[in-house]
């Protein structure tokens, strides 16, 4: 079949923080995308707000470049992909654009949970990979082990009667120097090259070229939405067979079959970080059109006189989920324009339409929804998200999504990785034995530091956070990704605190707060606003402890100082909305607003509170 020998499509996949998104970077300067002295920021891709606080990649994007490879021109689409596996449907579709990956592996860190995430995600759809041994320069780089480690991985993962897996080019390089090479450096140098020309060379020669079919019919597969306040909904498509341009009629096929044929308005293509406009483009583009307002992720646009669907995308069940309210705490109303029920439900309808692996439930209550996801991090980055655009919320504590499995109820489980400090051993065993963690591998390198790999249930995984950086001090690092489904294990042992909630409503005070320290960690400062189920701190006894924060000192005719009061008092913890939720009892939520995360109880009232407690000992 005819190639497209000017032409590669490849994806950008590995772990979080090993370096895609500035290996990215380093590949449009060498390329000449950006002049000479612009003013350009790091890790351009992450164009998000959340992604450049973060320091992640959430959303899946391309970019092409043009790059002189043997003398040849050739244009290199690139999708750069998310790391964590939480946003595991972007890694999906946007394998789905191209014919060949890079995975990129730390020199120190070796593979990681999502490491073997992305990596069997890619040998599914059996695409030929380059491995890119990334960080070779860091001090604490171990180049060699960390390639045996990945062929151990791959071992692991491939198929039996697939030999053809463990036949991978490795490159070595610097992306923050913008450097590779084909020969391994010592530990802790710099690659024998100066630019990353080696790598572009291995791209061209590993990755292959898109085939087609002289004179086929149209097929183009919906992979990712995006929109322009100019064109309205951009539908980013691979083409697959045929050609497209600009102007013309094709057949919309939907996810239900049925067939609509619609005229495109606009035909872009990516030229570095740009989308330009272009009159035709063939097999293997990747292109993105305007002029169908309701076309959604999965969907095929073909050729009219024979419209064929293309398979549709699917993505892993999600394993997390948490419910999304409106606001209906007594503060409510006071910093958010996005208020009512209609206008909640409309944009979880849109999450919809641009990001196939979360799903959106009715409950019981007309203005509560159950959104499915999977991960934590995944939802609260969507609440986050709201959050900034004005909604205000009430969120409650992220749940597991059960399965009935031959009539037996199955729980999902996390494989998590954690390297920690040897004098935290004990401490962190302990604390993965009470949520029914079991131990899978523990090495020990030499160097003080020890790694485990345990698999969890989800369930245990829950406001594990938190506790792993307080026993470890901060020094532990840990990682995790969906495994798979395991019988429910039973009744876990999580937090192991109460609450302190406030039994009033009214404005926190110095002189309450003073009172109130000595029996456990505060949330909340002087003059900050409460009101009765609010939870104001963490109790250090087991049990919820009603408290009155905003208690005033009662006026005598005696003259007192308070200064050495305020002096005296405790700064408050301030929890972030991912601190929040983990921090969240089975009884508790969330009220999100623009201006402030609380922390509150389901129930407000106490009386209600404590009937409940009753029923529950009861039953």
């Amino acid at each position: 079949m005819p190639v497209r020998e000017d032409l590669r499509n490849i994806a950008i996949v590995a772990h979080v923080d090993h370096g895609k998104t500035t290996l990215v970077d380093a590949m449009l300067w060498q390329s000449g995308v950006f002049r000479e002295g612009a003013d350009v920021a790091t890790r351009v891709m992450d164009s998000m707000d959340l992604e450049r606080e973060k320091g992640i990649t959430i959303l899946a994007k391309n970019t092409a470049i043009r790059h002189n490879v043997g003398g040849a021109e050739a244009v290199i689409n690139i999708i750069d992909t998310p790391g964590h596996a939480d946003f595991g449907g972007e890694v999906e579709r946007g394998l789905e654009m191209v014919d060949g990956v890079l995975l990129l592996v730390d020199a120190s860190e070796g593979p990681l949970p999502q490491t073997r995430f992305v990596l069997s995600k890619a040998l599914e759809k059996k695409l030929p990979i380059i491995v890119v041994i990334n960080k070779v320069d860091r001090p604490d780089a171990r180049i060699e082990a960390v390639e045996e480690e990945t062929y151990e991985l791959f071992l692991d993962l491939i198929a039996d009667d697939d030999e053809t897996g463990l036949d991978f080019p490795v490159v070595y390089a610097s992306a923050k120097a913008g450097k590779a090479s084909l020969n391994r450096p010592a530990d802790g140098e710099l690659p024998d090259s100066n630019t990353l020309e080696p790598l572009f060379k291995v791209i061209m020669d590993t990755i292959p070229a898109p085939t087609y079919e002289e004179g086929a019919s149209l097929q183009a597969h919906v992979t990712n939405l995006d929109s322009s306040p100019y064109l309205g909904r951009l539908a980013l498509c691979r083409i697959v067979a045929g050609e497209i341009t600009r102007g013309q009629t094709v057949a919309w096929i939907r996810r239900d079959g049925s067939v609509k044929n619609v005229k495109l308005s606009e035909l872009l293509m990516t030229d570095g970080l740009e989308r330009v406009s272009v009159e035709k483009a063939g097999p293997g583009d990747i292109i993105a059109v305007a002029g169908i307002d309701e076309i959604t992720i999965g969907e095929t646009l073909a050729d009219p006189e024979n419209p064929v669907a293309l398979p549709l995308i699917h993505v892993d069940e999600p394993s997390i989920s948490m419910t999304i309210g409106i606001n209906t705490s007594p503060l409510a109303g006071r910093s958010g324009t996005q208020l009512t029920a209609r206008l909640v439900k409309n944009r979880l309808d849109a999450e919809l339409i641009g990001n196939v692996s979360i799903r959106v439930l009715p409950t019981e209550r007309p203005d509560t929804w159950e959104v499915q996801g999977r991960g934590e991090l995944q939802l609260a980055v969507l609440v986050e998200m709201m959050r900034r655009e004005g909604f205000e919320l009430t969120v409650g504590k992220p749940q597991v999504v059960t399965q009935e499995i031959d009539g037996v109820t199955q729980e999902p489980t996390e494989r998590l990785t954690i390297d920690i400090p040897e004098e935290h051993l004990g401490a962190v065993t302990e604390l993965l034995g009470q949520r029914k963690g079991q131990l899978e591998k523990m090495s020990n390198n030499g160097s003080g530091w020890v790694r485990l790999e345990y698999v969890v249930p989800s369930r245990g995984m829950l406001g594990f956070r938190t506790e792993f950086l307080t026993n470890t001090r901060g020094t532990g690092i840990m990682n995790h990704v969906f495994e798979g489904y395991t019988p429910w294990v039973g009744t876990l042992r999580t937090r192991q605190t109460g609450s302190l909630v406030a039994d009033r409503q009214g404005t926190v005070n110095s002189y309450a707060l003073f009172n109130l320290q000595e029996r456990g960690t505060l949330f909340v400062a002087p003059g900050d606003d409460t009101y009765e189920g609010m939870v104001v701190g963490e109790n250090s006894r087991p049990d919820d402890m009603d408290v009155n924060p905003t208690k005033e000192k009662h006026l005598t005719n005696m003259r007192s100082s308070t200064g050495d009061e305020l002096e005296r008092l405790i700064p408050p913890r301030r929890m972030s909305l991912e601190q929040s939720l983990e921090y969240c009892a089975a009884d508790e939520c969330l009220e999100v607003t623009p201006d402030v995360v609380r922390v509150r109880k389901v129930l407000l009232d106490a009386r209600d509170r404590a009937k409940a407690r009753n029923r529950a000992k009861n039953s």
